[in-house]
């Protein structure tokens, strides 16, 4: 077998954990405002009709105001708690696919990260907190100048999306935000 059979990339990712100051059902409620679902029936139509891109691009501002749209959710921690464990636990893949297109042309591997996975979870301390795997960490392992600026571009997006959930950025984040 040849070494252009397979290609291996180590990297690392920041995933950051975030108190967000409230309870558990607040948060979730307020992210899934934020954050609302998919229209999946206006997709299909848009796919159906092949509608140009820019009706694709519209259709997407309509459905994320803040940038994001839920693709798919679930509710682990009530999943896991008919196994006897404690806690919440929901999780999320939230993304905008036309930001997605932005580095799919490039790569079409870079689709094992877009969406973002997110949760909102109770820790062992019973805090609430919000996760995710910061994306310029992510998009950066493809070394492709263009698919690692999205990935930033996405990092400014989620300090956007706290401060909209009136969460504290951690000063990391929001700085190395602002810096690109």
């Amino acid at each position: 077998m040849s070494s252009q059979n397979f290609v291996a990339v180590p990297h690392e990712v920041v995933r950051w954990s975030i108190d967000t100051g409230t309870s558990f059902d607040d948060f979730r409620a307020r992210y899934e405002a934020a954050v609302p679902t998919l229209e999946r029936d206006r997709m299909a139509q848009l796919r159906a009709e092949r509608a140009s891109w820019d009706m694709v691009l519209a259709a997407a501002v309509e459905n994320a105001p803040h940038g994001f749209m839920r693709f798919w959710s679930t509710d682990v921690g009530e999943t896991m708690q008919l196994a006897g464990n404690p806690g919440f636990c929901a999780t999320y893949l939230m993304g905008n696919h036309t930001i997605a297109e932005r580095m799919y042309r490039h790569d079409p591997a870079v689709m094992l990260y877009a969406p973002l996975r997110t949760t909102i979870h109770v820790d062992r301390q019973g805090v609430t907190r919000f996760s995710i795997d910061q994306p310029s960490s992510r998009f950066a392992s493809f070394d492709i100048p263009d698919v690692a600026a999205v990935g930033l571009e996405l990092d400014r997006k989620v300090v956007n999306l706290l401060q909209v959930l009136n969460v504290p950025v951690p000063s990391a984040l929001s700085a190395g935000a602002k810096a690109q």
